[in-house]
């Protein structure tokens, strides 16, 4: 469905509870203008409606989450299940067996699928702390302190998360506190090559690194496609200096970048993975999951687990993760990114829309680069009010960044293009 505008944007609801959210909350947490934001009510497909009863279409899938669609019948029935049968256990204690098949699932689906043997996994609630898992594993196989990351990366933003960080803006104000570990490289553009990566990697001293984090695709940083044999590089390098190579997919997995996971597009395997977001397509739930040999750097548990938390493997997290790596493999999602892939990736190839310089993209993972990041936030805002949700990426906001859930027709990306170039 196309949107239609019922009320003004934000309606009188959505303005009301922006000023009482502004009492209670952080000031931090939410922007809050004139113009932003539309509360939500409800949501099913690709639409979403707000508190004002007013439509739109979602071209963001909730932060990448619901790429199989908001409210998927598969998903919510696997929810109101488990959650009618077990809705809390003691995930490292006396554990379900949904986390057993969960975890086995996700070993097939990676390392396995890879043929590098079996996969272990530790699951999380959040994409950053499948980061911090990582980081903590590690260190572990290795004894090293030194992280090795890249400018504009995004890995969330616990503590343990910030120190890859490619973002200075949410390093910046706790750098005080947090070790001066991380060696950041510039990270390459499909236009370049990758001569300058590779003199950067000959001059480091990697004794002391342990860790080499990295988006195959970055995501937040502005959809940056690498060039090809990037992730190879890496990989090289790693194996040449013992250095644990791990990717953070937790935006570009499930088929978001149009391959089950983006190092498919090359098909570099790595020491760990970060998965979540569509993990579950809306329950919060992440994993890191990593070769065995790396994995079992950690200890047999004793009776205390070093790294837990209380909701770890919860049961309706892991029946919705089931239940969403079952529909990931099935081909019509696949096709169905695919779909996206030409009709967007080629909208947006001859979109003559002023303003912009760039557009760069894969599968259902596109942005459309402006000048500046003020008149990318005037073109998110203006396709706001038209009935649109977009966001902004990049590090100066300058992306207006598509990850559409992968069921959207064709006639309402062309809708959604025609207003960008009416705006």
């Amino acid at each position: 469905m196309h949107p239609e505008v019922v009320t003004e944007i934000p309606g009188p609801k959505s303005t009301r509870l922006a000023a009482e959210l502004r009492r209670h909350e952080s000031r931090n947490v939410t922007y809050l203008s004139k113009e932003w934001p539309v509360f939500w009510e409800r949501a099913e497909g690709v639409n979403v409606w707000d508190v004002d009863g007013n439509r739109f279409l979602d071209l963001t899938s909730a932060f990448a989450v619901a790429g199989l669609g908001h409210g998927r019948a598969e998903l919510v029935h696997a929810l109101t299940t488990q959650a009618g049968t077990l809705l809390h256990g003691m995930g490292d204690v006396h554990p379900t067996r949904l986390k057993v098949d969960l975890c086995a699932q996700l070993s097939a689906l990676t390392y396995e699928r890879w043929g590098a043997g079996e996969g272990k996994t530790v699951l999380s609630n959040s994409g950053f702390e499948a980061v911090e898992t990582a980081l903590k594993t590690a260190h572990l196989a290795t004894n090293r302190r030194g992280v090795l990351a890249f400018e504009g990366g995004y890995h969330g933003l616990g503590y343990g998360a910030l120190l890859p960080a490619g973002f200075d803006k949410f390093r910046a104000p706790f750098a005080s506190q947090l070790a001066d570990l991380t060696t950041l490289l510039p990270f390459p553009d499909s236009e370049g090559d990758l001569s300058a990566t590779r003199a950067r990697l000959a001059q480091l001293d990697a004794s002391e690194i342990g860790v080499l984090m990295v988006e195959p695709i970055q995501g937040r940083g502005g959809i940056v496609i690498p060039p090809a044999g990037f992730l190879s590089l890496l990989r090289d390098w790693c194996d040449a200096h013992g250095v644990i190579l791990v990717f953070d997919e937790i935006l570009t997995g499930f088929y978001r970048t149009g391959a089950l996971f983006a190092c498919d597009h090359e098909g570099v395997v790595p020491d760990l993975i970060c998965l979540g977001k569509a993990l579950s397509g809306g329950f919060p739930i992440s994993a890191c999951v990593g070769k065995a040999s790396v994995m079992d750097a950690w200890p047999v548990s004793a009776g205390e687990a070093l790294h837990t938390s209380t909701f770890l493997g919860h049961p309706v997290g892991c029946a919705m993760a089931l239940e969403a790596l079952r529909l990931h493999q099935d081909p019509a999602t696949l096709a169905a990114v695919q779909s996206v892939a030409r009709t967007l990736g080629e909208g947006l190839q001859v979109l003559q829309m002023p303003g912009t310089s760039e557009i760069r993209g894969q599968g259902a993972l596109w942005g459309l680069v402006f000048e500046d990041g003020a008149e990318a936030n005037r073109v998110v805002l203006a396709m706001l009010q038209a009935g649109y949700l977009l966001l902004a990426g990049g590090p100066e906001g300058a992306v207006v960044t598509f990850t559409p859930p992968f069921e959207i027709a064709e006639d309402e990306i062309g809708s959604c293009l025609e207003t960008l170039l009416g705006i």
